[in-house]
Parts: C-alpha cells; sequence; structure tokens
C-alpha cells in the first residue's frame, strides 16, 4: 500500500480530539415530576452498561469517519507490477494503424474503427491537462506536434485508410522523437501507444532502439477473419517484348486462407481490353505461380491489369503493370573509313557496303527483321550527339578506339546502352585496353593463329535461352584459323557465351553500369573464322540487340521512395512534366533530376491510388507506369498477445508492455497502470457510511438519564 498525498497522513492525530471528548462524561439531567411513586415505573432508564456501550459506539463511528476522510485525502493506491506511478503533467503519444490490413472486420466492425475508438480510450484515461501526439502510418507534418485532448479527439476522427506502411521500429522512433522534445513535461512522463494488429510483416521489434525514457504500450486489436487471397507481382519470362510474339506473363498468388481455392477466376486486361481469360488453383497458406500467354499487336505504351476477386480484403486483388513495345530498335554501325561508302540512315534495304567489294555480314544479319532501324558511320565522321538516340551500338572491325570514342562509349553502357566489340585485323590492343579497362572489362591480348574450332556453346545464356529447339552435342559451330586471347580474371563478371576446344574464350558478355558489353575474339573476317558466313552470327547480333531495349520496371510501389527513370526526354525548354491519370482525375507536376544525362521522375509520394499513369513532357507522351499498394499489407498473419508479450521478452526490451484490457475496459485498464489500483474513493464512501451509523446511533437510540424528585400533595 502507497499513498499519493502522504502528509495528510499527519492528520491522523487530530483524532485524539474525540477521545479527549469522549473522556468526559457530561451528563444532563431531565426532571421529571410524579405525584406517586407507581409512575416510576413507568419511566425508562437506561442503564449504565448500555450508557458506556452507546458512547463507545459513537466514539468508534467518529474516529473512522475522520480515519477514512484523512485516507481519502493521502489517496492510498496499490501500484501494478512494472508500473511506477508517476505526478505531473504527462506527454502521451498514440499511433493508430491506419494500413489497408485495418479493413479487416473485427467484433464491432472493421478494425481502424476499433483502434480509434481505443485512441479515445486511453486519452480518457489521463487528465485533460495533459499533451497528446495523434500519429498514423501517413507521419503527416500537422501529426508532429502535441495537442490537447479535445483537440486530438477531433484529430482521431479524421483518420481514414491509407496505403502507407510503417515498421514498429519506425513507429517507435517517431514517437521518442517527439516526445522527448516536448516543453514543459518532466523527463520520464513519456508514454507511447501503439494500436494495431501487429502484423508479423511489420512488427521488427529486433530493430527497436531501447530508450528507458518512454513507456510503450501495445493495444492488439483482433480481426474476426483474416483470410485473404492476392496478386503478389507479376513478370515476363524474357526481358524482350517483341511485336507480334507470344508473351508470356507470370502471375504469383498468394493466399492467407485456411482453406484450398480451386479454379478462380482471373482476369488479365492490356489497355482497357480483356485478354485472355484464366484461372488458378492455390492451397491454404500457399503461393503459386501462373501464366497468362498473349501477343502485342500494336507498338507503344502497353497498359496492363491483373484482376481477382476475393473479400472482404480487396486492395489487392488488382494489380498494374505497364510496359512498352519498341516500333523498331535504333542500332547504330561504326566502321572504319576503308569499309564505309556512305552514310545510311534508313532501314536494312538502303545500307552501305565494303568499298572493297566483300558483303557486309553484319548489315545482312540485321537485314533479317524489319524491327532494326540501322545506321553506319564512319569512325572519323562520328556524331557524339547522336548516341543518345541508340539502344545498340556495333563496333565493326575497327583497328583503334580513339580517347573520344572510348569515353563517348563509357557513358553510353553506364546509361543502359549495349555495345558489341569485333576487334579490327591490326587491332591496337593498348587503345582497347584503354576503352574497357573503365568498364572493369579484360580487353584483348595477343593474336593466336593456332587453328580451332568452338566446341561449346553455353545455351543456359540469357541470350540463347529460346533460340534453339533443342540442345545437341553434335551442333555446328564456328571454325577459327586465327583469333584474339579474352583473359577472364578469377573475380571476373563476364559470362561466356561460346568457348573453343582449346579453352579460349570466343564470345563472352559483360553486365557493366546499367549496359552490357559483348566482346567477340575475332573480327567479321573470313580470314580469321567462318563466323561471317556461319548462322550463328545471326542470334548473336541480333538477340543483343532485342535485349538493349530499355529495361523499365513494370510497376512501382505507392509510398516507395522509388524514382522512375525515363532516360534522355531531349531538350526540356520551356516544358514541364506531368504525371496523369485521366480515370482518376489526376495530374501533377513532379519534380525530376538529370544524372549523367537520365531523367529521374520523382512523385514525393504523391500518388495514393493505384493504376496505370502517363508522364509526358509539353504535348509528348514519354512513358508510363504503373503503381500498386504495398503488398505487406497482404499478409494478415499477425502475433498474438501472448506472442507479442514472447517477441518483447525475447528482444530485450524492458519498457514495452501489451495491454490487454478486462471486462472494466481500456480506460479503467490504464487508469490502473498508471496510477495503480486507487482506493480514495472507496474511503469517501466508508467515512460517509461511518459518519451515517453515528447519526443512526444517535437518533435511534434514545439515552436519558433521569433525576427523579419527590413532590408533596
Amino acid at each position: 500500500m502507497k499513498f499519493v498525498n502522504p502528509y495528510f497522513l499527519f492528520a491522523l492525530l487530530a483524532l485524539s480530539i474525540p477521545i479527549l471528548i469522549h473522556l468526559f462524561n457530561f451528563r444532563k439531567f431531565k426532571r421529571v415530576f410524579f405525584t406517586n411513586v407507581r409512575f416510576l415505573r413507568e419511566v425508562n432508564l437506561d442503564t449504565k452498561a448500555k450508557n458506556k456501550l452507546k458512547n463507545l459506539l459513537i466514539l468508534a463511528c467518529r474516529l473512522l469517519t475522520f480515519t477514512f476522510l484523512i485516507l481519502a485525502f493521502a489517496q492510498p493506491y496499490i501500484p501494478q507490477a512494472n508500473a511506477t506511478v508517476k505526478t505531473g503533467d504527462k506527454a502521451v503519444s498514440i499511433f493508430i494503424d491506419n494500413s489497408f490490413s485495418m479493413d479487416a472486420l473485427g467484433k464491432n466492425g472493421t478494425l481502424l474503427d476499433e483502434a480509434k475508438k481505443d485512441a479515445k480510450d486511453i486519452a480518457a484515461a489521463y487528465k485533460p491537462t495533459d499533451r497528446f501526439q495523434l500519429l498514423t502510418n501517413d507521419f503527416e507534418g500537422r501529426h508532429q506536434r502535441l495537442v490537447n485532448r479535445e483537440e486530438f479527439l477531433e484529430l482521431v476522427d479524421e483518420v481514414k485508410s491509407s496505403p502507407a506502411v510503417r515498421t514498429v521500429s519506425e513507429i517507435a522512433s517517431r514517437q521518442h522523437d517527439a516526445l522527448v522534445t516536448a516543453d514543459g513535461i518532466q523527463p520520464g512522463n513519456y508514454q507511447a501507444f501503439v494500436v494495431s494488429d501487429f502484423q508479423k510483416t511489420i512488427t521488427d521489434l529486433d530493430a527497436v532502439k531501447i530508450d528507458t525514457l518512454v513507456d510503450y504500450r501495445f493495444v492488439p486489436v483482433v480481426a474476426e477473419n483474416r483470410n485473404n487471397v492476392y496478386v503478389d507481382s507479376v513478370w515476363f519470362t524474357s526481358p524482350v517484348r517483341k511485336l507480334n510474339s507470344p508473351e508470356e506473363l507470370h502471375v504469383r498468388l498468394k493466399s492467407h486462407s485456411e482453406t484450398d481455392l480451386e479454379n478462380v477466376p482471373m482476369r488479365l486486361y492490356v489497355n482497357g481490353q480483356a485478354r485472355t481469360p484464366a484461372s488458378f488453383s492455390i492451397s491454404a497458406n500457399g503461393t503459386t505461380d501462373t501464366s497468362i500467354f498473349f501477343s502485342v499487336r500494336e507498338p507503344g505504351l502497353q497498359q496492363g491489369l491483373i484482376e481477382i476477386n476475393d473479400y472482404p480484403v480487396t486492395f489487392d486483388d488488382r494489380f498494374y503493370f505497364s510496359f512498352n513495345v519498341l516500333r523498331n530498335i535504333p542500332v547504330l554501325i561504326i566502321e572504319p573509313e576503308a569499309k564505309f561508302t556512305g552514310p545510311s540512315t534508313g532501314n536494312q534495304n538502303a545500307l552501305s557496303s565494303f568499298s572493297t567489294g566483300n558483303y557486309d555480314y553484319i548489315d545482312s544479319a540485321f537485314a533479317t527483321d524489319s524491327i532494326f532501324a540501322v545506321t553506319e558511320m564512319d569512325e572519323s565522321k562520328l556524331d557524339y550527339s547522336s548516341f543518345r538516340n541508340f539502344h545498340y551500338i556495333v563496333l565493326n572491325s575497327l583497328d583503334e578506339v580513339s580517347s573520344g570514342l572510348g569515353n563517348e562509349l563509357h557513358d553510353f553502357v553506364n546509361n543502359g546502352g549495349s555495345v558489341f566489340v569485333f576487334p579490327g585485323t591490326k587491332a591496337d590492343l593498348t587503345s582497347y585496353s584503354d576503352f574497357l579497362s573503365p568498364l572493369n572489362i579484360s580487353s584483348f591480348t595477343k593474336d593466336d593463329t593456332v587453328n580451332t574450332v568452338v566446341d561449346k556453346l553455353y545455351y543456359d545464356h540469357p541470350l540463347f535461352k529460346g533460340v534453339f529447339e533443342k540442345q545437341s552435342g553434335n551442333i555446328d559451330l564456328p571454325s577459327v584459323s586465327e583469333h584474339y586471347k579474352i583473359p577472364l580474371a578469377t573475380q571476373s563478371t563476364g559470362d561466356v557465351m561460346m568457348r573453343m576446344r582449346n579453352g579460349d574464350i570466343f564470345t563472352i558478355s559483360y553486365k557493366t553500369g546499367k549496359g552490357n558489353v559483348y566482346l567477340c575474339a575475332v573480327p567479321v573476317n573470313d580470314s580469321w573464322s567462318n563466323l561471317p558466313q556461319h548462322a550463328l552470327i545471326v542470334p548473336s547480333l541480333l538477340q543483343p540487340a532485342f535485349f538493349s531495349q530499355p529495361q523499365r520496371n513494370l510497376f512501382y510501389t505507392i509510398g516507395s521512395d522509388e524514382t522512375v527513370e525515363i532516360g534522355d526526354p531531349g531538350v526540356v525548354g520551356e516544358n514541364v512534366f506531368h504525371l496523369s491519370d485521366s480515370a482518376q482525375n489526376f495530374d501533377i507536376i513532379p519534380a525530376h533530376t538529370v544524372v549523367n544525362g537520365n531523367t529521374l521522375i520523382d512523385v514525393h509520394k504523391q500518388v495514393t491510388k493505384p493504376g496505370n499513369y502517363l508522364i509526358t513532357l509539353g504535348k509528348e507522351q514519354l512513358a508510363g507506369v504503373a503503381f500498386n499498394f504495398n503488398r505487406k499489407e497482404s499478409d494478415l498473419s499477425t502475433f498474438t498477445s501472448e506472442e507479442l508479450t514472447a517477441a518483447i521478452t525475447t528482444a530485450g526490451l524492458k519498457k514495452f508492455y501489451v495491454v490487454n484490457p478486462d471486462s472494466k475496459g481500456l480506460t479503467a485498464a490504464l487508469t490502473e497502470i498508471d496510477n495503480g489500483i486507487r482506493y480514495w474513493k472507496l474511503c469517501i464512501w466508508l467515512a460517509l457510511i461511518f459518519l451515517l451509523c453515528e447519526v443512526l446511533v444517535i437518533r435511534f437510540w434514545k439515552n436519558q438519564i433521569v433525576n427523579i424528585t419527590p413532590v408533596s400533595n
């Protein structure tokens, strides 16, 4: 037993006053006149013993009345375990989880409604003079200050569901920063509450920083039904999108349901048009991947949507994505002046030929597919500013790579371009080393004149996947009479495509920066190998061209800090970028930065609804971008109160507690935690009861002392 105001106990000394009064027996006599002794029998006389008992009862009632009245002012209480009762004003931060998982149904409506009610009950457990902070997943600026209770309750009523997702560690850190900087609050009088369903995906207690100044209380809200099936992600089998070619779209679905589902309908929309219908089956609490096949008939931006139906959690039933199918792939071939007869900027039917009369095998390879728009340039008359218009550059038998060309190719590759290098027959290996070394690529070394053949083709290389109908050990591979050696360092990131019988590398690919570099050990020359006339020259040249298409994200996540790369849009001038969606009547001007010629669009979390959006510059459409809600909220697995308590103990968090209100309600439970079990009200009632007892004793216990005086006739 402890007391809030122990100094009032000194007032117990005043109990001596009624004791002293009762030590003196001030008896009053009432004179009764009678004429006959027979009237004495009619007088009701109290005995001496009854007088004494009555006086003792009155004394006891008065003593108990004063005792409990004094105790009421001293405010006795019994503190709760692991709790310290603190006096003075308090700063209280209350986090309401308003993520989409809180749309699940609880006993009294949605979990968000229950959380808002709990927040109000928490505020009611504190004094009106205490100060409060409301915090939600949005981390709004207006929620970063402490307010009075009335304003806090108004803010609670305004809370709505949000796509933002925060971890417990982020929440605790934000609450700590707001509380410890509160003015006029005694250090240690800081209380932080987290009202949430405590999903396992966000409850990262191991990452919480311990601070003994703040007491953290977790208030779980529990859903009645936590079944959910949702679209998790989508991706294509190949990174290459081709017009009029079959596309295989993979869709990953996840279930957090206790029952198996079979033949659930799933729909695909591309540019608003329904495509091949599909269905899926999924086991309880399982994951399944399914494929949808379709073809793109028109080039340009393709905006897709995958849709399923699932109740009651529906925010994750729609998944948006977007991709682009190029009308053509711009290719630049850089050739030595001796082989160049004139510029070609049209298509494969207007290509130049060797001045020596030799057949241009590279031009012939690109002529097999009309999707390629080929341009040829003389190495001595290069327009470096035009490099940004191409995705793929082929160095065709250059004997030397100038420093200027090398620097421009570095920027080209680092920004996502692809370069295929065929060295010249009289290659200056030093210039090639100066070009390749900054890209962390092993350059060519001395040439080897041994006759050999290519005896191994790596079918699992990304460029060769799907090119060959079957893998055969008897495939005809190029023969080689002379080649440059390409060393492969131990720590190299190179991926060998073909290897010769003597173990030397024939072709190899490197991922560097955002782009790719491909090296071939031989020039495109009949005297070095029969590659120029071999069928493998076509996939060897064309596959890198297909893979040179800009690889932009199929989708982005709402609330993340991702930026959207749109490449180099050219001259901006007075035009401004717009991010818009006509279906939602949404249009903003996003911030943008330019890094190494690549424009990055930053929406600064202004997108709050999922959908397919357009990025435009003036009247020109630059790109499409899709946004989806964070799928962390789709996993409705949560911690129970017991699991949460165990996790707190495991994480070693000393000032974190789980609040489980009993039938008395959350307000009463918190009052007992903060103030202990208070007994001052009981003391008041007991004081009134004993005061009433005293009144009843005096009122109904008649006690007269009679003085008998005879009267003569």
